[in-house]
């Protein structure tokens, strides 16, 4: 029988970078799969601080200064989209984070 690999090792992840007051320069959607968690690293590469939340899903970077990051994971058990956005600039910087059934 081959080795049962950890889960672990097979997370796989989204980098966002806040820069020029958007995530990765076009705000993209982000695909997930319901009770897949997905690593979620939030870099600030901008000269203001920002933030990434998702209300639904309960995640908060809070307050990321110049170069700071923050790593979270997407969980959800059901599908749906759920908005991500910075509160400090909630117009420019939103996006959309689509869970897919499994």
């Amino acid at each position: 029988h081959p080795a049962k690999e950890s889960t672990t090792t097979h997370i796989k992840g989204v980098l966002l970078v806040a820069q020029d007051n958007l995530f990765n320069g076009t705000n993209p959607d982000i695909i997930a799969t319901a009770n897949v968690p997905k690593k979620l690293v939030v870099l600030n590469k901008d000269f203001v601080r920002h933030d990434l939340i998702v209300d639904k899903l309960n995640i908060n970077t809070a307050y990321l200064s110049p170069e700071q990051d923050f790593t979270t994971a997407i969980a959800s058990k059901n599908p749906g989209t759920f908005e991500y956005y910075c509160s400090l600039h909630p117009m420019a910087m939103r996006g959309k984070i689509i869970i897919k059934a499994a």
